[in-house]
């Protein structure tokens, strides 16, 4: 049985499984979180004390590590005796934490896809071209590596098997749709680390379709989708995560993710492209500064995590998976709905953070549990699902499914 846990990150995300890790710290064990500026983990542990949400007596210390040295990862993992580590850091940190975790024996977890500060969108699958390269030295070491364990990609993954194993005799499609609904009074904000955000979509937009990779351009194919709870929503497909390792598991497969955005996100999105302050390669100013037009902006714009005390409405987020049950055509509708409100006055961070922090803890435990522990890597959908989505509900992510016999908790 695997117990202490090291938290690497300490935004949004880190703070909600920080206070996740603290209510569940009696299975958990000893708790630790680390960043380069140790000052945000303070605060996330004095946070998660004024809560009082450490369910049992324990250990929250905090201590500064540059995540992108592996070597100093090693030596902090060993330091504090952590056996599981939460990877909640930039996507940038992902193969050192990772490196560290071979290194030591610890297991790993992340919640997104690798990525190259210098590389925006290559070629699929993403996963292919890190991650699944080390898939050889997690099973030599026994190494237990849960890739992609957020909301999406994570829940949304475990959808998508859920409706292979109970609702879906086969698989023609599987539309992954992400909706946020809720409002967080600012001119102009991102939800998550701007950086990563606009990188998200500044490149090309993969899906895969026909048992091939399309591509399409950001904002060129939209649809609306009348969902539960929030509506009427327009979105648009987006290249995504979690398409690219579903699609080795549904090879026969439509896969495409979709994600709603506002018209205002929209134009100020193609403003700052088209005078190029989207782009992550350098440039040098009039005074000889060197520059990173991406960095800028993200520095300019507000910290998520300051977005949480003013945030209201709700996300919904889901898999429309169509194919067949007893030889005729079939679709299943799986999906959350979560409360920015209530994220808040939980754990202090907005509906976002929470849906992509929570799921990690969940995956943490059931490697503590050993249920999850299986000393080599893996996509969620790999995993057997029911226990980690129930173990969600408990923990304040209920799903629910929408078919031909209504609406209802999973």
């Amino acid at each position: 049985m695997k117990r202490n846990v090291l938290i690497i990150g300490a935004g949004g995300v880190a703070q909600v499984v920080a206070h996740k890790c603290a209510q569940n710290n009696d299975i958990l064990g000893d708790l630790h979180i680390a960043s380069r500026t140790i000052s945000k983990c303070e605060a996330i542990i004095d946070s998660v004390r004024a809560k009082n949400a450490m369910k049992v007596p324990g250990l929250f210390e905090a201590h500064a590590v540059d995540a992108m040295e592996p070597s100093a990862v090693a030596a902090l993992i060993r330091q504090t005796g952590a056996q599981i580590v939460i990877n909640v850091g930039s996507a940038f940190v992902n193969m050192s934490v990772l490196s560290a975790c071979i290194e030591t024996g610890a297991a790993y977890m992340d919640t997104a896809i690798h990525e190259d500060p210098t590389k925006i969108c290559e070629a699929p699958p993403w996963y292919g071209n890190y991650e699944w390269k080390r898939r050889e030295e997690c099973r030599s070491a026994g190494v237990t590596a849960i890739l992609g364990v957020g909301f999406d990609p994570g829940v949304v993954n475990a959808y998508a098997r859920l409706a292979e194993d109970e609702f879906l005799d086969t698989i023609d499609s599987i539309d992954i749709v992400d909706i946020n609904a809720g409002s967080h009074g600012r001119w102009f904000a991102t939800n998550f680390d701007p950086e990563i955000n606009f990188r998200e979509f500044t490149g090309t937009v993969w899906s895969w379709q026909q048992g091939a990779w399309q591509s399409n351009k950001m904002f060129e194919v939209g649809r609306e989708w009348d969902l539960p709870v929030v509506g009427t929503q327009k979105a648009y497909m987006t290249g995504h995560d979690e398409v690219h390792s579903l699609s080795a598991r549904y090879p026969q497969a439509d896969v495409r993710f979709w994600m709603g955005f506002g018209d205002h996100y929209i134009n100020v999105f193609t403003v700052l492209k088209n005078l190029g302050l989207l782009s992550e390669q350098p440039v040098t100013t009039a005074e000889g500064l060197e520059v990173v037009p991406l960095k800028v902006v993200k520095a300019v714009l507000p910290d998520p995590s300051s977005l949480a005390p003013d945030y209201t409405g709700k996300t919904c987020i889901g898999d429309l998976v169509k194919g067949t049950k007893n030889g005729k055509p079939a679709e299943v509708f799986l999906y959350n709905v979560a409360d920015h409100k209530d994220a808040y006055n939980e754990v202090g961070s907005q509906g976002i953070s929470y849906t992509a922090g929570v799921p990690p803890v969940a995956a943490a435990i059931l490697i503590a549990r050993g249920d999850w522990d299986i000393g080599h890597m893996v996509n969620v959908e790999e995993l057997p699902v029911r226990g980690f989505l129930e173990l969600l509900g408990e923990m304040g992510l209920p799903s629910r499914v929408r078919d031909a016999e209504g609406d209802r908790p999973i």
